[in-house]
Parts: C-alpha cells; sequence; structure tokens
C-alpha cells in the first residue's frame, strides 16, 4: 500500500508540474511584446526605437504614424478619381486575443483592395482604442485597421492599412455585435483563438464616400515605414460596451489604451479622395 501510495503522489505531482507547464505556456503567447503604450513607462512609445535594432524607425523615421488630418494640410483631389476598389469575398476566419489587441483573421484569400492597380491582400483587421488617428486634432473613441499586403518578386511585403474611426453613440457596431458572444468565449475561458465561421469583410460597415490617404509607417515596433493609409471620413458609432468587452478581454496592461501617439507631420502630403463607385459597394 505504501509503495501504491509513493506511485500516486508522484504522478499527482507529475500532473500539476504538466498543468503549471501547460499555463505558463498558454500565458506566455498572451504576454506583453516588449513594449507599452503607457508614455512614462521605459518601454513606452517614446522609447521603442531604443528596445530593438530592428525597431529603430520608430524613433528615426520621417514618416511614421498615426498623424493629424488636418484640413489645413489636406490636397482634395477630383471627385473623378478613380484609384481605390475593394474585392473582398467570404472567408473563414478566427479572432484572437493578441494581448494587446483584438483580430479577425481570415485563414484564406478574403480578397484584395485595389489601390492604384495593385493588389493588396486582406490579412487581418483589429482594434486600436482610442484612435490613433485624429481629425483636426479630436481623438475619436476607436479605431480599426484592415491590414493588407502585396508580396514583392524578391519575397518582401508592401502594405496597406484602411482604417474606420468610431465614436460612442447610441448605436452598436454591427460587427462587433456578431464578435461579442465570441469574445466573451475568449474572456472567460481564457482562450487565445476562437473560430467565428465564414466571414464577408464587407461585413464591416464602412459607409461615406470620402477619405483620407497618405503614406506612413506601422504605428507599433518595427513602426516599419512606407504603408499606405487610407482612413474613411465617416466616422461610425459604437457602444461603450462593445469597447469595454474588447478592453476587458486583452491583458491589463492594455486595457486602458493601445493606441501611440500621433508623430509629426514631416512636410508630408495628405490626400481627400471622393470613391467611386465599384461593384463592392460599401
Amino acid at each position: 500500500m505504501a509503495h501504491q501510495s509513493h506511485i500516486s503522489t508522484a504522478f499527482l505531482l507529475i500532473s500539476i508540474t504538466i498543468l503549471f507547464h501547460s499555463a505558463l505556456l498558454t500565458t506566455a503567447a498572451l504576454v506583453e511584446p516588449g513594449y507599452k503604450y503607457n508614455e512614462k513607462s521605459k518601454e513606452g512609445p517614446e522609447h521603442w526605437g531604443d528596445l530593438k535594432k530592428e525597431w529603430e524607425a520608430c524613433k528615426n523615421g520621417d514618416m511614421q504614424s498615426p498623424i493629424d488630418l488636418s484640413n489645413k494640410r489636406v490636397q482634395v483631389v477630383p471627385i473623378t478619381s478613380r484609384e481605390m476598389r475593394m474585392h473582398y469575398k467570404p472567408q473563414r476566419a478566427i479572432l484572437a486575443n493578441r494581448g494587446h489587441d483584438i483580430a479577425v483573421k481570415w485563414q484564406g484569400d478574403a480578397g484584395y483592395l485595389d489601390i492604384n492597380g495593385t493588389h493588396f491582400f486582406l490579412q487581418q483587421a483589429h482594434w486600436h482604442w482610442p484612435s490613433e488617428h485624429t481629425i483636426n486634432g479630436r481623438t475619436y473613441d476607436l479605431e480599426l485597421h484592415m491590414v493588407h499586403v502585396n508580396t514583392q518578386p524578391d519575397g518582401t511585403n508592401k502594405t496597406a492599412v484602411f482604417a474606420l474611426l468610431y465614436k460612442y453613440g447610441s448605436m452598436p457596431d454591427p460587427f462587433l455585435s456578431k464578435l461579442g458572444k465570441y469574445m466573451m468565449e475568449i474572456h472567460e475561458e481564457e482562450e487565445e483563438e476562437k473560430s467565428i465561421g465564414v466571414v464577408h469583410p464587407l461585413e464591416i460597415k464602412m459607409g461615406g464616400h470620402m477619405h483620407y490617404r497618405y503614406m506612413g509607417s506601422l504605428t507599433a515596433p518595427p513602426c516599419t515605414e512606407g504603408v499606405i493609409w487610407t482612413i474613411n471620413k465617416k466616422i461610425r458609432s459604437v457602444s461603450r460596451e462593445q469597447v469595454k468587452l474588447m478592453k476587458e478581454t486583452v491583458l491589463k496592461y492594455y486595457a486602458k489604451r493601445n493606441a501611440r501617439p500621433l508623430q509629426h507631420l514631416n512636410e508630408r502630403e495628405v490626400q481627400l479622395y471622393r470613391i467611386a463607385k465599384s461593384k463592392n459597394k460599401y
């Protein structure tokens, strides 16, 4: 009996150890990515470029994002411009808790954004709170980034981001309403990802007929430049409860904010386009 007791105790200890390491691995997948948004932190936005050599653009770049979209510096493009088309299609997707944000990641070809004849294929969409870009100095409550990539012959990628700004209102955002139950499950079950079935990107209600365009960078390390930014001029509505749910889902480090401060324009041009009609209306 004593021998069996020792075996049982040893088995219990091994099981606890395995569970403990499993928990650590799960937690490790959601730990902060080596930088923070707290401006008082040594790992805050002002110090991103010093944390890693690969992140030097965060402090040395002269085409950094986000920026303020001021009417004083906007160049209005004739309404006959037909420089952008959306060609999206339904595709299976997952909802991911990335620790610092919530993202929808399409698992196959979900279509592309055509900018002046170049196809940028949709990869994922994620949210920042409050907004990173501002319009005439105004900060909004939420910002959505739809990230698209064009792979070059040399294997490098060019990135184009389509952004939407939201303010608190009485009407919740329909797309976030659809994702709400999955966010609750991820939060309650402490999971990293959840399949959300087939999602058509056009379920993200974009609307509006005008958008801003400028050349910038990724808004988080490594702050890579050469990103084509398109920001919808129409401001959409989101409920406080929807934003609160996203904040509660991510790690506590990012519950308050996950938005980079404004960057210097440095003589860059900001254009304002009127969106031409296409078969994919939005």
